[in-house]
This record gives C-alpha cells, sequence and structure tokens, in this order.
C-alpha cells in the first residue's frame, strides 16, 4: 500500500516491490497463497499469472471498493477467491488446510489516500472518517468528539511520534467546544496551528493524521494479532511476506520473526538440542527496500520495508 504524505491528489495506484514480493511468496506455483490486503490487486494479479490451473489465491480486505474490484477478478478467473474481512482472519480461510504463502502490504493505498470522501488526507477537504471500512466501526470524527485529552495526545505520540502531540491535542479539544471537529481540512488547520516548527516537505498534520487512522483501523493490535495467526496457518517450508510503510509496523513484524526464529526463551545454563529450541521460523535475508528507480517512479514507495520469513515448523 502506501504512506500518507502530501503528494498531490489523483495518483494511479502503483503496487510497490510488486516482483520483489511475489517472487519472494511463491514457492509452489500449484499451492494455494493468501493476499491478505488485496488493495485494488496488483500483487494478486501478478500471483495469478505466476500459478498454474491448479494453483489458488484467496484475497481479503476490509475496503468494499476493494472488494468490489475482487469480485470482478474472481468471475474472470475460478483460481481466485476474495474475503470481505480483516487479515486477521487469515486463520479461517481454505478450511482445515494450511496455505503454502501469505502475504500482507500493510497502510493504505492510493485509491483510499486520494478519495476525499475517505477522510484520509489532510490536503483535500472531506468528512473525517479514516476508517479503512466506512460502513463498519467508529470513524475519526467520532472518536475526537469524546476522547479524552490525553487519550488524544498518547495516540497521537505513540502511533505517529509526534513530539507537539500534547499541544495537538489540547487544541483539538479547545476547537471542538467552539465547532465539532467533521472535516479534514478543519483537523488538519487546527493540527497546523498548534504546530510551533515545520519539517521540511512535510504537512504538520501528516504524523498525526497517520496516528489517528491506526488507531480508528486497530492497525498494530490487528497486525499482532495477524501475524500469529498467519504462522499457524502456513505450511512448513512456505513464506510470510510483510510489506511495511511505518517504522513501527516493521518493528512489530522484524520482532515477531526474531522471536520465533531465536526459538524458545530457556535459560542460558539448560542443556539443549537444536531442535529442542522449537525454532518455527528462518529470516531469508536483510530488509529490502524499494530500489531508486522504483522511488523516482512512485515517491510514496519510499518508507516501504519488505521482509520474507519462512516457517520451519
Amino acid at each position: 500500500m502506501v504512506a500518507p504524505d502530501n503528494e498531490v491528489a489523483n495518483h494511479v495506484h502503483k503496487t510497490v516491490l510488486l516482483n520483489e514480493a511475489v517472487d519472494a511468496l511463491l514457492t509452489d506455483p500449484s499451492g494455494v497463497y493468501v493476499d491478505g490486503t488485496f488493495g485494488r490487486g496488483g500483487h494478486s494479479r501478478l500471483i495469478l499469472s505466476s500459478l498454474t490451473e491448479q494453483g489458488r489465491l484467496i484475497g481479503i480486505d476490509k475496503d468494499p471498493a476493494a472488494i468490489a474490484i475482487g469480485a470482478e477478478l474472481e468471475r474472470d478467473d475460478p483460481r481466485f477467491s476474495i474475503r470481505h474481512g480483516s487479515f486477521t482472519d487469515v486463520d479461517s480461510v481454505n478450511g482445515d488446510q494450511l496455505v503454502d504463502g501469505i502475504l500482507l502490504d500493510l497502510g493504505v493505498s492510493s485509491p483510499q489516500l486520494d478519495d476525499p470522501e475517505r477522510g484520509f488526507s489532510f490536503m483535500q477537504e472531506g468528512p473525517l472518517d479514516m476508517r479503512m471500512n466506512h460502513q463498519d466501526g467508529e470513524s475519526a470524527a467520532s472518536w475526537l468528539a469524546r476522547a479524552e485529552e490525553q487519550e488524544i495526545s498518547r495516540i497521537i505520540w505513540e502511533y505517529g511520534e509526534d513530539r507537539f502531540s500534547r499541544r495537538m491535542a489540547r487544541a483539538i479539544v479547545r476547537e471542538r467546544d467552539i465547532e465539532p471537529i467533521l472535516t479534514t481540512r478543519r483537523l488538519a488547520d487546527i493540527i497546523a496551528a498548534a504546530c510551533p516548527t515545520r519539517e521540511k516537505g512535510k504537512h504538520p498534520a501528516t504524523r498525526a493524521f497517520q496516528a489517528i487512522r491506526i488507531h480508528i483501523n486497530r492497525e498494530l493490535d490487528d497486525l499482532v494479532l495477524c501475524l500469529d495467526r498467519a504462522l499457524e496457518k502456513l505450511k512448513p517450508g512456505s513464506r510470510l511476506v510483510v510489506i511495511s510503510f511505518h517504522s513501527l509496523e516493521d518493528r512489530i513484524v522484524k520482532r515477531f520473526i526474531r522471536k520465533h526464529q531465536k526459538g524458545d526463551d530457556l535459560p542460558s545454563w539448560l542443556p539443549v538440542t537444536e531442535d529442542q529450541l522449537n525454532r518455527r521460523m528462518k529470516s531469508l535475508g536483510r530488509a529490502i527496500k524499494p530500489s531508486r528507480q522504483e522511488v523516482q517512479e512512485n515517491p510514496r514507495a519510499r518508507s516501504a520495508v519488505m521482509r520474507v520469513a519462512e516457517k520451519l515448523l
């Protein structure tokens, strides 16, 4: 997907690390794979082009707009099926059978970011929504209308890592008492006015909008849950491929792989054999980032980090 920034609107969606992700994922062209973040289907289409007639791909997405695109692909290709839901549902796909690979492309897609009606962008006027599935859960406007100042500050600090989180939260609470904060432009203006300095090339509301979006969609909590379930759903020898656009996401993925590569946390004095360590994953190389050419062609790819691990047990 992409990381929100102050790029211009009307981007055509460009799938990040497309070939690298699919090459890392596929180990058996006749296998069963899961695209846990279907989006607009960029990765899915390339995966399907590499599968045999016996291969299968299951796509998952929260976004009804993505599901509509997935339904068209499902009609065109019997090897593909789409499910409306969260990638935390990965353990329920393919019945009781394990799968040959799982791909997660985190964050928001360009069409989501560039559609003012979705409420993700601080650069365009639109309803303050920010839900991946606008038919479910609480909108950003609703949350900001009821949240305590301390909670708003904590979210902006923890998920946005913005050092002016307290100033921003104080301003949001003050301004909502004057008039409800219902649009993206009004929130962006409030945050910008509360920010005493400017980071070169970045809108002052970038981190706060990102933080609120992560909170509204439970992105980090869902990622932790999904990774645990994905490990149980994978066959031994199969791959987990995760593309992150935020340092907190990448940290979660990196620690997860490291934990299962190390194995059980046993006392150092306890004599154990290698097979008793219960090592369940193996990291395949270092983190992969987009090439300079890809970043030049698609600036929104610049923060992407891809990690690949193989399931052992």
